[in-house]
């Protein structure tokens, strides 16, 4: 495969995608389709991700991380995900959705305790926003934290969350005044051992079948004050905040499966003949890969360029959410339209579980709805480019 000159890396950033794709091809290629199989989650390859540093790759050293920039880990979730969507999102989810929001708006003492564990590999982390009729929403979120002394008591039913079944740390979002609907929302650090915390059932997905999902259920559990994470009433500035994070990750694993399929498509177009030549040549198959090639790479720009914003946001202050959109827009519905094509391109194979192109084809839906609907970054990218709220 053609590789294009984009953006400069130097030789910490080739280093660590190389290690990724060493990893992903020795490690997880090996197991990901029985993982898929089994929908059993892969306890021991992300204790060995965190020990290569993948689970915080922006996380400061002094916290257990690598200690590199935004880049670097789309580069590296790139590689996982080219393999393994499912190893994939637990890595997105604890680098971003978990990690990034506490050393954003955590204490020291909160950054000592709950990101070391997850950074290093020891432990998982979740993200708890969404609720059975709360989404995007989260105005209209009913689970409630009610103060009491020193501590928290939280109440409520929590749907969706990823590594649910096996987190061992959680950001959860809960509402502190329900009157103030979004500027009501609180953000909490809750330790999965809490007694009150209950998980629900394991769901049952199309596609990422390695990562757990499921419901957390909360009753009468009790935190101490230390654990809420910023402010009273600032969760929904922190869950947009990390969104924004977690939109560039959720991008980048549309990427990976895109790359996968497209691979896998361009092999196979050179190598299958039919009426006496590869099927390649046939221009309704050769358009089919220059399309697929073009929006994949078309893809890479918007996500690096996010991810060049995030960076830069750590100095000036600013918000990406216009880049991060985009990206994650673009990248996830890439990720259908060329796993789809993938699968056209091998026919009755593309159809059979003995090639992983059908597991492409169902984990890269799940990337054109979580962490924001593709209707939702429209409405992003629409309000910003008109100047609405």
């Amino acid at each position: 495969m053609t590789e294009l000159p984009i953006y400069p890396l130097t030789d910490e950033h080739k280093m660590l995608r190389d290690a990724a794709r060493d990893f992903a091809q020795k490690e997880i290629a090996p197991i990901a389709a029985e993982l898929d199989e089994s929908g059993e989650f892969p306890h021991a390859t992300m204790k060995k991700m965190g020990t290569l540093g993948f689970m915080g790759i922006e996380v400061p050293e002094d916290y257990g991380g690598a200690g590199m920039d935004a880049l670097s880990y789309v580069l590296a979730l790139e590689e996982i995900c080219k393999v393994d969507a499912s190893h994939g999102v637990i890595m997105s989810v604890n680098n971003s959705l978990y990690c990034h929001g506490i050393l954003k708006f955590g204490t020291e003492e909160q950054k000592k305790k709950f990101i070391t564990p997850i950074a290093t590999g020891k432990s998982i982390g979740g993200y708890s926003l969404t609720e059975p009729q709360s989404g995007s929403d989260a105005g209209t979120m009913k689970s409630k934290a009610t103060r009491d002394g020193d501590f928290y008591i939280l109440n409520g039913r929590k749907s969706w969350v990823t590594s649910g079944p096996v987190a061992d740390y959680f950001v959860v979002f809960m509402m502190t005044d329900p009157d103030k609907k979004q500027k009501g929302v609180s953000a909490f650090l809750v330790e999965g051992n809490t007694k009150g915390l209950t998980r629900g059932k394991k769901e049952p997905k199309l596609g990422i079948r390695a990562s757990s999902t499921s419901e957390l259920l909360f009753e009468d559990c009790r935190i101490p004050v230390e654990n809420r994470l910023g402010a009273d009433g600032d969760g929904f500035k922190i869950a947009m905040t990390v969104l924004d994070a977690g939109r560039i990750g959720i991008a980048t694993q549309a990427l990976g499966i895109a790359e996968a399929a497209y691979e896998a498509a361009r092999q196979y177009a050179g190598q299958r003949e039919a009426f006496g030549q590869p099927i390649g040549a046939f221009q309704g198959t050769g358009f089919k890969i220059a399309d697929m090639k073009t929006r994949i790479e078309a893809s890479r720009l918007l996500i690096y360029n996010a991810a060049i914003a995030k960076e830069n946001s750590k100095t000036t202050g600013g918000r990406y959410s216009l880049e991060a959109s985009m990206a994650k827009l673009f990248a996830s519905e890439t990720a259908m339209f060329v796993t789809h094509q993938s699968v056209q391109i091998h026919g009755g194979m593309g159809y059979s579980k003995e090639l992983p192109v059908e597991r492409y084809f169902r984990d890269a839906k799940i990337t054109e709805i979580y962490e924001g609907t593709s209707e939702i970054q429209r409405l992003v990218i629409s309000r910003s480019e008109l100047g609405m709220k």
